[in-house]
């Protein structure tokens, strides 16, 4: 005999599993995070992060990381408040191309892995405002024209996400002065001074909220 499931049952059994598959594929979206900046196209991915924004850590390994490969970094600083204090529970967002300066792809991606490609991650700070991730040093886009960059998106609690200036790489010889003074140091400035430590090239940027993001309160 066929049990049949009456309409109110189904609508929660529906809820229940539209809440599982959210849990088990990111962050869900608050309607209720105040608008900040001046529109973020791509921003969306920050909800993209592979568990809920608790279960972040403050340090990330990208995928392409390899510790035998020379062009490994490791980039590490301090997200601070407007008011200069140590911001603790702030969600970076971050991707890039590979050494060839494209955004690579496996073929089975989904959402904004088919824009932004595998090398990418987030990261959330911890009660220090600390945050540090691994990679590998990207490529310019094809050309050679533009600087080499790492995208990076905030998402503060109680804000919608906003961009901030792309991490860039003072030694860049694309980098030139022209390019530089088109920077709007969204975040406080971008560019990184590296230094080699041996095993690796560090550099440290802090990022300060709210500094030249339109429609910031």
């Amino acid at each position: 005999m066929v049990k049949i499931i009456s309409m109110k049952k189904l609508q929660l059994l529906s809820c229940f599993i539209l809440l599982i598959l959210q849990a088990a594929c990111g962050q869900k979206k608050s309607s209720g995070d105040q608008p900040v900046g001046d529109g973020c196209e791509g921003c969306e991915a920050v909800f993209e992060s592979p568990g809920s924004f608790d279960k972040l850590s403050d340090m990330v390994w990208l995928s392409d990381w390899k510790e035998t490969d020379p062009r490994r970094i490791a980039i590490n600083g301090v997200v601070y408040k407007p008011d200069g204090s140590p911001a603790p529970d702030v969600v970076i967002y971050i991707y890039h191309t590979d050494s060839t300066g494209i955004y690579p792809t496996r073929g089975n991606e989904k959402g904004f892995d088919r824009q932004h490609g595998y090398l990418r991650g987030w990261m959330k700070t911890n009660e220090k405002g600390e945050y540090k991730f691994f990679t590998m040093r990207p490529g310019s886009y094809p050309g050679g024209k533009n600087p080499a960059h790492i995208h990076a998106m905030i998402k503060e609690p109680g804000k919608v996400p906003y961009w901030i200036d792309d991490y860039l790489f003072d030694d860049d010889p694309v980098l030139t002065d022209r390019e530089r003074s088109k920077l709007r140091q969204r975040g406080g400035n971008g560019i990184l001074k590296m230094k080699d430590v041996g095993n690796m090239v560090k550099s440290e940027r802090n990022i300060y909220l709210g500094k030249n993001i339109p429609n910031y309160k």
